[in-house]
Parts: structure tokens; sequence; C-alpha cells
């Protein structure tokens, strides 16, 4: 038998991220799980802030951001990010993050993260608590050892991080055709 609730944001496990922003001398990290993929001819993706964020206006301001993508290794870091406010701390500095150059923007990439992607936003939506900055993805960063012979990404190996409520999960299995585990 199933309970109705009241609406709410249900779905879960969700992608989180680390959202740069700024640059190479001035920027912020900002942990995010309301991101997603929204088009793929363009590559372009979203993420949703709340208005009163640091990041915010920076990326308002630039138009261009990060999507930083952690592992399980990064756990601490992306909690710390998602906690603290930048606006009283040096994030990369407390978390002891190592910046690096971009190739197509001017936002600071995380080396620890496995896969970093280069957005620039093209809108902004404004929808109630957050505003979603829809951007086009134009380049995309990936540590060597994730990368396939076919040249695609091997995601289950990455590790990567979700979040589901009030936790994070590691995405490490993998399942196959119509739910069937593979070992």
């Amino acid at each position: 038998m199933k309970k109705t609730l009241n609406p709410g944001t249900c779905l879960a496990p969700v992608p989180v991220v680390m959202v740069t922003c700024g640059d190479m001398e001035d920027s912020n990290i900002t942990t995010i799980a309301w991101t997603g993929v929204i088009n793929s001819e363009p590559p372009m993706v979203y993420v949703s802030i709340r208005e009163s964020r640091k990041s915010y206006e920076i990326i308002k301001e630039s138009g261009e951001f990060a999507i930083n993508i952690p592992d399980a290794k990064l756990v601490w870091e992306t909690d710390f990010c998602g906690t603290k406010s930048g606006k009283n701390i040096d994030k990369f500095k407390e978390t002891k993050l190592t910046k690096i150059k971009a190739q197509n923007i001017n936002v600071p990439l995380i080396e620890e993260c496995p896969i970093n992607l280069e957005c620039k936003v093209i809108e902004i939506k404004k929808l109630g608590s957050h505003d979603m900055f829809i951007a086009e993805v134009i380049g995309v960063n990936c540590d060597e050892e994730f990368i396939l012979e076919n040249g695609k990404i091997d995601f289950k190996n990455a590790n990567l991080l979700t979040y589901a409520g009030n936790k994070y999960l590691a995405q490490n299995v993998e399942v196959g055709e119509r739910g069937i585990c593979l070992k």
C-alpha cells in the first residue's frame, strides 16, 4: 500500500557536483545536487542556484562556470563546499583542492575531480527558490585513466558521487539491460 505525501523534490539519487566560478585569482566552489543534462546537440547542462549564494552573482556576471564531478574520495570536500559560505572563506584553501586552468573558459577547474565540464551560460531562467543557469558544454576534461579505448568515459570505474536526501552514495555498481546486475 502507498501513502500520499506532500509535494516535494523526491527525485533521488541525483548527481552531486562541485561548481567553480570566478577566475584563477578570485574563485569560489559551491556544491550542487540540482544539475543535469538538458540537451545533446549542442551539449547543454544546467545548475540551479539560489540568488543569495555568492556563486550566483559571479556566474551571472561572468557567464561561465565549470562542473567538476567528484568521486568517492572527495566526499568530505564536496560536503564542506556545500555547507560553508564562500562569502567567509576561501574554499580552495580550506579543502586543499588544486586549481587548474581550463582550456576554454577563465574559470578554474578542480584537479582532484576526475571529470570537469567547461560551461558557457546561454540563459538564466527564474523559477522560484532557485534560478536555473542553462549552459552549453564547450569543453570536457577527464583523467586519462577513465577514458576507454573508444574515447568514451568509464563512468563505472570513476566511482562518482550521487546524493540522496541527506547522504552521499558512491556510484560504482553496473546494472545491465532490464535491470540485470552485471558482476
